[in-house]
């Protein structure tokens, strides 16, 4: 005979599990923009972002593990001024037309309360690929009031050596090569 207690624990049970299990997030594109600020011979900071993003975030928050592999379309570059745009999408810096893609594959790490606190892994960009690991200062899964599916988000910093990816343009006017990286993303649970 199947008790109201023994239904209730079944059902804890049930939820458990449940929450336990890897969930799979795509990149929501029109709430994502990986922005930069770069130095311009030490008098100002130049801003830009990427208009287009996409990827993919899996993440088993109860057991602290997560991976994720995201892309992004170096030829959305948009500093707001279309002069800058082109010199940007040339070949002295991100030579968009040689190289279309920016791709970042690592590991969610650090987890506290169910949140990762930095994602670890390698940058491929300009065809070269280095160790980056992204500060995660603020994340946040909630239920998506309209499409009625989870969604995370998360605003990340980092810090990178330009020159190490090939782009050293400006170096010899005193240019710094340090460009902080500013990323919202949001990422929206599959069904």
């Amino acid at each position: 005979m199947i008790t109201l207690s023994r239904l209730a624990a079944a059902a804890l049970l049930a939820a458990t599990a449940a929450q336990a299990a890897p969930a799979t997030y795509n990149i929501d594109p029109t709430h994502t923009y990986p922005s930069f600020e770069a130095d311009h011979m030490g008098i100002s900071t130049w801003r830009g972002k990427f208009d287009k993003t996409s990827g993919s975030v899996t993440m088993d928050r109860e057991a602290g593990t997560g991976s994720l592999d995201i892309v992004v379309d170096m030829k959305s570059a948009d500093f707001g001024l279309p002069a800058l745009d082109k010199v940007a999408k040339g070949k002295e810096l991100f030579d968009a037309d040689k190289y279309p893609k920016a791709h970042f594959k690592g590991t969610l790490e650090g987890f506290a309360d169910g949140a990762p606190t930095k994602a670890v892994g390698t940058l491929e960009m300009r065809g070269k690929s280095n160790p980056v690991t992204l500060d995660i200062r603020k994340f946040k899964c909630i239920p998506h009031p309209m499409i009625k599916r989870e969604v995370c988000g998360a605003d990340v910093f980092a810090t990178l050596d330009r020159e190490q990816f090939g782009m050293d343009a400006g170096k010899a006017y005193g240019f710094s090569m340090a460009v902080d990286l500013r990323i919202q993303v949001e990422a929206i649970a599959t069904k």
